[in-house]
């Protein structure tokens, strides 16, 4: 979508199948059928609060459209784009930036999971298809936006918290392939930074990294 001058805000492209997912990091996200894939793109403006916030608008817009597709689970937000189930990884969110111009997409398990090594998966058994599950969150996505723009500092960041593991969580932040920081998660700034409170006592501020938790 960054590639089509045509795109404007609001745009979705949704595909059944995919021969070259990818998540953070340039990892495969490998297909799987009856799963959903789709981007959006949003245009910056002058104003806006920091990009790499939309990340929280996008997470909870996609709980709000989960919650919708399967009410009453127990699904967890984990930083810094991925939504789990049950301990299992049931979807990612990757953001994509050029100029002013950022495509955000999701890969949700809505029917089987991909069997990796090394990382526990969930889906939700086909409850609902990926035909059904698109407006739902191109809806969500609207809502999000918008609030995105005009909520007071902060706020999503509260929101998101609250459908996040919990402060003190122990987590592992590798913020490269041989670098390995520990420590308890201390919440997140209003930009989506990651707050680390290390062993010491001391706060470390993580903008980029792959978390284990625990």
């Amino acid at each position: 979508m960054l590639a089509d001058s045509s795109a404007v805000e609001g745009d979705w492209l949704v595909a059944l199948e995919q021969t070259a997912g990818k998540g953070r990091q340039g990892r495969e996200w490998r297909t799987e059928p009856g799963n959903f894939f789709g981007s959006t793109l949003i245009e910056l403006s002058a104003g806006d609060p920091p990009a790499q916030s939309l990340s929280l608008a996008a997470g909870l817009a996609l709980v709000e459209a989960l919650d919708r597709a399967a009410p009453g689970r127990p699904f967890l937000l984990k930083w810094p784009n991925d939504l789990l189930l049950d301990g299992g990884k049931l979807a990612g969110i990757l953001l994509e930036r050029q100029a002013d111009r950022v495509v955000i997409g999701f890969g949700v398990n809505l029917a089987a999971a991909p069997d990796v090594h090394g990382r526990k998966a969930a889906h939700l058994g086909s409850r609902i298809s990926p035909e059904s599950f698109a407006p739902l969150l191109a809806a969500a996505m609207t809502r999000l936006v918008m609030l995105w723009r005009t909520a007071e500092p902060g706020e999503f960041a509260r929101a998101w918290l609250a459908r996040a593991h919990p402060v003190g969580t122990e987590l592992s932040v590798h913020a490269d392939e041989k670098t390995v920081i520990r420590g308890t998660f201390d919440g997140i700034e209003p930009d989506g930074t990651l707050r680390l409170r290390l062993w010491d006592g001391t706060v470390e501020l993580i903008r980029a990294g792959d978390i284990s938790l625990g």
